[in-house]
């Protein structure tokens, strides 16, 4: 399962001045794009190895265990990198792994443990959805141009998944639902914490996931006090989930963030629940049903177009910010 991916500010050593750590424009936007290729099927198919450890063990059990495992990786990699390790303000962050980790992953997992992997995949991946009607209720950001037709595809979509007349198979998709909801939570807090400070993005995950993961192991502990099943296999998923999908991909994930525009990085994830639902009918044999399957095209097509007039409004405030930039270089 993969984390969630939050839209940070770009690096600004990876401008058109000479990109990050003195190299090029284009070569910091090839190793940017590099990093999305990377990701996407990493992170899709992601979903498919948590569903196929839920046959080892509870759903506490297998995510507080890959969470604590990515703590310690995130935590190395602070100290190789000579990263601070100075946690961001502990309000901030109790709320942030409470809704990040413990939350998104945790109702996540419960999603896969009680739906379809694929259709767990597409779910969640509604989160900007979620974000934009948080935004309006918390920011007073208005819905514009575009992002009329792609939420009222979206939630076309989702009546088509979720289905909620079949009250005994709506189960999964609502928990997906509320993850993808809480994953939402956690991004608009995240803005609001770079607007007081800025904040290094891998730190912040860590120290976010390390407190996040206290009440996983609780649950775990108190619902699930058997353990997993140590099979090879489910081994292998856990070290998938943790070290790949949660660590790699999240250093990754930041690569691609300071490497190109935020618009353009997040278009890169769309990729990620059509390989999920290609890797579940593929692997798992979920081959989606007429309804469902239209419902998850209908999701895919309004991330789609939400992506496209992000990178466009992005586009505009750029070639704004130029063009007042040469304005006043003239005027001075």
């Amino acid at each position: 399962m993969s984390p969630p991916p939050v839209t940070l500010p770009p690096d600004p050593r990876a401008t058109h001045t000479g990109g990050a750590g003195g190299r090029s424009p284009s070569r910091t936007r090839d190793l940017g794009v590099l990093a999305l290729v990377t990701i996407a099927p990493l992170w899709g198919y992601s979903w498919v190895v948590s569903k196929v450890a839920l046959n080892d063990a509870g759903p506490f059990t297998f995510i507080s265990l890959s969470m604590s495992i990515c703590v310690v990786f995130l935590f190395s990699v602070l100290v190789l990198t000579r990263r601070t390790l100075r946690p961001p303000p502990l309000g901030w962050i109790l709320l942030i792994g409470l809704l990040q980790t413990f939350l998104f992953s945790g109702l996540a997992t419960l999603a896969l443990a009680a739906g379809g992997a694929g259709k767990v995949t597409v779910l969640v991946y509604t989160m900007p959805f979620w974000l934009l009607v948080l935004a309006w209720l918390f920011l007073g950001e208005r819905l514009r141009g575009a992002q009329w037709p792609a939420v009222a595809l979206a939630f076309t979509g989702l009546v088509l998944v979720v289905r909620p007349w079949d009250i005994g198979g709506a189960l999964g998709g609502l928990l997906a639902c509320a993850s993808g909801l809480a994953w939402a939570a956690a991004s608009l807090v995240i803005k609001l914490l770079q607007r007081r400070m800025p904040v290094d993005a891998i730190a912040l995950a860590a120290w976010q996931m390390a407190f996040g993961v206290v009440p996983l192991i609780l649950l775990a502990a108190l619902a699930e006090g058997g353990g997993p099943r140590w099979t090879a296999t489910f081994v292998g998923t856990v070290a998938y989930t943790a070290l790949i999908s949660n660590g790699l991909c999240w250093v990754l994930w930041v690569l691609a963030l300071r490497s190109l525009p935020a618009g353009a990085a997040g278009m890169g994830t769309l990729a990620v629940p059509v390989i999920g639902v290609a890797a579940a009918w593929i692997h798992l044999g979920e081959a989606p049903a007429l309804v469902e399957g239209a419902g998850m095209a209908l999701i895919v097509v309004a991330l789609a177009v939400l992506g496209a007039y992000g990178l466009r409004a992005e586009r505009g405030r750029t070639a704004m910010a130029g063009a007042e930039s040469a304005a006043q270089a003239v005027t001075d």
